[in-house]
């Protein structure tokens, strides 16, 4: 494999590239016209232009990405994340192109695509799934009927989901049709698809995953435990590998678990298998068959860089270690940096970025596809870049990504800085009793409000203001009216 196309762009783009060129291998950046100077397009040996900003007229154009790559002469094509990365008949359209597809097969891309088909693929393989409905509900009264026996609070999900989306949790029996209505609307404009299901709602739960990786020999592996259970809208925005709460059984029974959830499907490339954790019982969720946005992480305590493997694996390698080859090195943290406003229900805040400076330190390593004096687009997600620190345990990591949240320089958009601050200092955080109601039990716009005043910088020029003052009595000096200004006179600045 010479040549390879990143069906994508931003950070994952550039993540996925620079492991190529570790590689050796020659990468092609595909791009719409809003991000013809992004720093994948520029760091990449060709790139191509696919259309417009809206992604229906780019970066989901399947047809013309293949198209594109059969005319650069590229070997495999990396969906990365996102966009055609858990798109079937895109992959199917790959390898008909004589192309490699780097990621898993057509086939098990709509096995696990399917919350509800991924489960009664898995339900032999004694796997623990949450108490539920086995098939889509169409029938209200019927619906009602077993939210009842299944007991209220209930969860309500689109099969073909992700993201939140088409999912409502629905606490009382009288809020039960209303939630329904708006889940199969929302699954149908999101998915094109309104099949919905029941399952238990486990308030206090912990959301985990466990990372795999298969080859195509039939080898699979687990590469240990993520968690990821401080979310907003059912999003992640800070997770950690491993979790601070699994006992060393419980650990390799989800990993197991996971091996076989990959079985069912005869997996290979890189996935997670997605697992509902609650006072030491687990369930299985959903299996994500693409590479996660947090995989840094788990490379952090393994060592080893899964985009590698996947290119390594889609080009015929088997894998080169057993399980009991792997372990856990000390601790990873992941925290999401996104232009959204936590003050304002975490909704985009895109604009330009004035100034973007970022941390940087031994164990420190920063994953972004952006720069300074850049218009943060309107058409994608607003995630600027991704902060992953590695240290000895727990504790150090929590510190050494305290102080490297400290030394981001980000001007011209609100992001998550601050609110994962407060994730990180909040004391269920640091014992580890937090679930997946971590928000909406322990955060409140008014916490940040408190703790970062809006009118600092003005704060910042009076204390400047008045040390001038002081040196300037100090020296016996007079000032004069024409002297007074900060910017001449620059003591305590």
């Amino acid at each position: 494999m010479k040549k390879i196309m990143v069906a994508n762009r931003g950070e994952i783009a550039l993540r996925i590239m620079k492991t190529c060129k570790k590689m050796g291998i020659q990468t092609v950046a595909v791009f719409s016209e809003a991000d013809a100077h992004a720093p994948h397009v520029q760091f990449a040996d060709q790139a191509v232009l696919l259309g417009p900003a809206p992604s229906n007229q780019s970066y989901l154009k399947g047809d013309l990405i293949v198209q594109k790559a059969l005319e650069l002469g590229v070997d495999g094509i990396h969906p990365g994340y996102g966009f055609l990365s858990e798109n079937a008949e895109f992959a199917r359209a790959v390898t008909q192109a004589g192309i490699v597809f780097i990621g898993p097969s057509p086939q098990a891309m709509e096995i696990m695509g399917s919350k509800l088909g991924a489960k009664a693929a898995v339900k032999n393989f004694q796997v623990p799934l949450v108490p539920g409905t086995a098939e889509a509900i169409s029938d209200i009264e019927e619906a009602k009927s077993i939210a009842h026996s299944i007991g209220f609070p209930v969860l309500i999900k689109a099969s073909a989901g992700g993201g939140g989306k088409g999912m409502r949790i629905v606490e009382e029996a009288s809020e039960f049709e209303d939630a329904l209505s708006r889940a199969r609307s929302e699954a149908i404009n999101a998915f094109g698809d309104g099949s919905v299901f029941i399952e238990k709602y486990l308030g206090t739960a912990k959301h985990i995953e466990i990372q795999v990786l298969g080859d195509q020999k039939g080898n699979v592996l687990y590469l240990f435990e993520r968690e990821c259970s401080v979310q907003r809208r059912h999003q992640k925005v800070v997770e950690e590998a491993p979790s601070a709460v699994l006992s060393t059984d419980i650990r390799k029974k989800m990993g197991e678990a996971a091996v076989q959830v990959a079985k069912a499907c005869s997996y290979t490339g890189a996935g997670t298998v997605e697992f509902i954790y609650n006072n030491g019982d687990f369930y299985f969720l959903e299996m994500n068959t693409r590479l996660q946005v947090e995989h840094p992480v788990t490379e952090m305590i393994t060592g080893l860089d899964l985009v590698e493997w996947q290119i390594r694996i889609a080009r015929g390698e088997a894998l080169s270690m057993n399980q009991d080859d792997l372990r856990i090195n000390g601790h990873a943290i992941e925290v999401r940096v996104y232009a959204e406003d936590p003050l304002n229900q975490f909704l985009p805040d895109v604009g330009k970025l004035r100034r973007y400076r970022e941390p940087q330190g031994n164990g420190i390593r920063v994953d972004s596809g952006v720069y300074e004096n850049m218009e943060i687009p309107i058409h994608y997600d607003p995630m600027l870049s991704k902060l992953i620190v590695h240290g000895s345990n727990r504790q150090e990591a929590i510190e050494k990504t305290l102080k490297a949240i400290e030394e981001y320089e980000i001007e011209g958009a609100c992001t998550t800085l601050d609110f994962c601050r407060f994730v990180l200092k909040h004391p269920n955080f640091i014992d580890a009793t937090f679930t997946t109601r971590f928000v909406e039990e322990h955060f409140k716009p008014d916490m940040l409000r408190e703790s970062v005043p809006s009118n600092i910088e003005a704060l910042a020029a009076a204390v400047a203001a008045e040390l001038m003052h002081r040196q300037a009595h100090l020296n016996g000096a007079q000032l004069q009216e024409n002297t007074l200004s900060s910017w001449q006179l620059r003591q305590g600045f």
